[in-house]
């Protein structure tokens, strides 16, 4: 086992052994072996499924075989998930230095024939032991802010918190997911040994109640209106909640206009509010996220 970074803390073992559990038994949940991949060929089929899982183009990959092996061979995270005998999904990451040592996770997915089965939960399950068992307390990757079910999976599965709104922060990228869109992100972190994402890792409920919270005070501040569009609301509450398209990918496709006029909204109520020091506190699958503008 590759040993902390110097000065890094050591989880404690508790934390450390409740997440080896909850690795093992999403791993058993989802029918997978989480694996290290060795020889040049399992870097060559993990390109080929990312290639696959985010429709890259051949002349622009997001990795390539040579930089997985670098980064596996010099005691960076990459990993592979099987069932029985066929690559199903894989996660990447390596080791950065913002704020203190964390693992910055840059690449995952799941093949489209083991989606629904809860691979890319096992994956980030291993994901959060090996960290642990490292020294690291802090798990960091962006995602598109547009896509809801990364929102929901990524706040209300797995308890990570957005710690900033990134305006294009790829710049143009090819593959067929992102092609002709600005690449907003918001850069998000798992803070692994969190009573929140304990609780998320033994399966408990994550996700905000927003019936509830609505009867509490919350306010719309970026609503969706008859047709799909983006309608913004007001501010002027201590929790907010800020809606995201159905299914922008699709949108994507179909209504380019609408779809970069939802971008340019999140951006800006989204967007504004995290600049103003408001956090996201969670994500609803109905496709609303959470800010909550009092002091924590």
């Amino acid at each position: 086992m590759a040993a902390a970074p110097s000065g890094q803390l050591r989880a404690s073992g508790t934390a450390a052994a409740a997440a080896q559990a909850d690795a093992h038994a999403s791993a058993r949940a989802a029918g997978v072996t989480i694996r290290e991949p060795h020889a040049p060929v399992d870097f060559a089929l993990l390109c080929e499924l990312f290639r696959g899982v985010w429709q890259e183009d051949l002349d622009d990959p997001s990795v390539t075989p040579v930089v997985l092996h670098a980064l596996a061979h010099t005691g960076n995270y990459v990993r592979t998930a099987y069932d029985g005998d066929t690559l199903v999904g894989g996660c990447v990451g390596f080791f950065s230095a913002i704020d203190g040592w964390e693992l910055h996770s840059h690449i995952a997915g799941v093949t489209e024939a083991a989606r629904g089965r809860s691979v890319g939960f096992a994956l980030k399950m291993h994901q959060r032991a090996w960290a642990l068992a490292r020294g690291l307390r802090r798990i960091s990757w962006t995602f598109d802010p547009l896509i809801g079910r990364n929102a929901y999976f990524n706040l209300a599965k797995l308890g990570a918190r957005p710690r900033g709104y990134l305006v294009n922060f790829y710049g143009p990228m090819n593959d067929a997911i992102n092609a002709g869109d600005e690449t907003d992100r918001l850069e998000t972190e798992w803070n692994l040994d969190s009573p929140l994402v304990l609780r998320c890792g033994a399966g408990e409920p994550c996700e905000p109640d927003v019936a509830a919270l609505q009867a509490e005070g919350a306010i719309i501040a970026l609503d969706r209106d008859a047709s799909g569009a983006p309608a913004p609301g007001s501010r002027d509450a201590a929790v907010l909640l800020v809606a995201v398209p159905a299914d922008i990918e699709r949108l994507r496709t179909r209504d380019r206009g609408m779809s970069l006029a939802w971008r340019l909204a999140v951006r800006d109520v989204l967007g504004g509010l995290l600049a103003d020091g408001a956090a996201v506190t969670g994500f609803a699958r109905a496709g609303w996220y959470v800010v909550s503008r009092e002091a924590p």
